[in-house]
């Protein structure tokens, strides 16, 4: 038998060994696998609820464009308090036709400038009615914004340049407002101008795209009907007049929103200033904000490295503690087995084959512990998933990471209770009660 096959079968009588020294005390092994079991377990659930939430945020960003830069008319700090206690105002603000003009033809490098109108109204068919963000856009608001057409076709231009009378609106509002009826080719009423549907979409916008959340707060994300830019300016013109007790408000603005697609992310970051500089220039008040989704999705994913390693570091000192808590067991074992490392001494056991022996007993420890880890890591985000509308993402590294540091922990804390077992002299340790 050559030395490779004696070495072979020396490691798995010892881990045999091992393994039967550790189910001698079912109970203790059982409890001190508990802290790596929790350790690793931690680990792997931690990292992937915090992956799900970061992916989560990153594609809300995502689907406002890495390329696009979104400019909103604000109402200024001055007004904001203004014609709300019974008196009569009016106030005019924001964007303007021409602002969309000065970058399409100012900024370098800007593809194309969507405007936008945003109003907020109600929408009947027939005995429905439903609240509603009516929408006046461009056509091109289709490929800008990914819109997923579900049925007939998104705004053409030429219902811009005739200012038709015609809408596409969203799923969610098409189930709503119709029961029964297909909604392609039929007629809802707004104010007293009714709109034929031409299509039907599923809205990709979030909560945080709405220009007047703050007035939509409750209501479905889903209710939005898109119409022509040019038939929202001749059908609700640009003042907005809302009535309050003892008096009334009006609001002037062109436009809510203006979306400015760049050629390439590069350009998004130079063309940041440009555009505020300019409409800064043509404005005397603070009535607009710029969001720009490519910086916005910069700061997620810097977010999103110090939130990993923030779990990270708490989940590996949990493993640390499951690792102190096996050195504590392993030196508590040596003090009671001294007779046999004694004994073993005396029948010609070497130091090393008595470190070998502690150390395969503390690494099956924290193996053992770190594979069940492993399986309750993986249960843990899937039963959050099913449970909650939260999104968990269960990574590779994340559970070699996890199964890894758990092997390297029980290595690294049975080194000194192995060592003290093999320095053990075996004349005191035969003697030892």
């Amino acid at each position: 038998m050559n030395q490779a096959k004696l070495n072979q079968n020396r490691i798995v009588t010892s881990v045999l060994l091992g393994i039967k020294s550790l189910m001698l005390h079912k109970l203790r092994s059982g409890l001190t696998m508990l802290g790596m079991i929790f350790g690793v377990c931690s680990v792997i659930a931690m990292l992937a609820i915090g992956e799900g939430a970061s992916h989560e945020a990153q594609e809300r960003i995502k689907r406002l464009g890495s390329t696009n830069i979104i400019i909103n008319s604000v109402k200024p700090p001055e007004q904001q308090d203004s014609g709300s206690s019974g008196e009569t105002f009016a106030s005019a603000y924001g964007l303007t036709y021409d602002d969309a003009s000065r970058l399409q033809y100012t900024i370098p490098n800007v593809e194309s400038v969507l405007p936008m109108r945003i109003m907020r109204d109600n929408v009947r068919f027939s005995q429905n009615q439903e609240p509603c963000q009516v929408i006046g856009t461009h056509p091109q608001y289709a490929s800008l914004q990914k819109v997923e057409l579900v049925s007939g076709r998104f705004l053409a231009a030429i219902d811009e340049k005739h200012q038709r009378n015609v809408c596409v609106i969203t799923s969610g509002l098409a189930r709503r407002l119709f029961t029964y009826q297909d909604p392609i080719e039929s007629t809802i009423r707004i104010q007293d101008v009714y709109y034929q549907v031409v299509g039907i979409i599923n809205e990709t916008g979030t909560a945080e795209q709405r220009p007047q959340k703050g007035e939509m707060e409750g209501e479905a994300l889903d209710n939005n009907v898109y119409i022509p830019l040019s038939t929202a300016r001749s059908r609700f013109g640009e003042t907005i007049v809302r009535s309050n007790s003892g008096g009334f408000s009006a609001e002037t603005v062109e436009l809510h929103r203006i979306i400015v697609k760049m050629a390439n992310t590069e350009a998004v970051i130079a063309a940041e200033q440009q555009i505020s500089s300019l409409i800064r220039r043509f404005h005397e008040q603070n009535d607009f904000e710029l969001i720009v989704p490519l910086q916005l999705l910069r700061e997620a994913e810097a977010t999103k490295r110090m939130f990993s390693i923030v779990l990270g570091s708490i989940a590996a000192i949990s493993l640390i503690v499951g690792g102190i808590g096996i050195m504590n067991i392993m030196l508590a074992t040596v003090t009671e087995r001294t007779r046999e490392i004694g004994l073993r001494r005396a029948l010609g056991a070497k130091k090393q084959d008595i470190v070998s022996q502690f150390l395969i007993e503390t690494v099956v420890l924290s193996i053992g512990g770190g594979l069940v880890g492993v399986v309750l890591g993986i249960m843990v985000p899937l039963l959050v998933s099913i449970s909650t509308d939260m999104i968990t993402i269960i990574t590779p590294w994340s559970v070699i990471l996890a199964f890894g540091i758990s092997g390297l922990t029980g290595i690294a804390f049975g080194i000194y209770p192995a060592s003290q077992a093999a320095e053990l002299d075996p004349i005191e340790a035969l003697r030892h009660e």
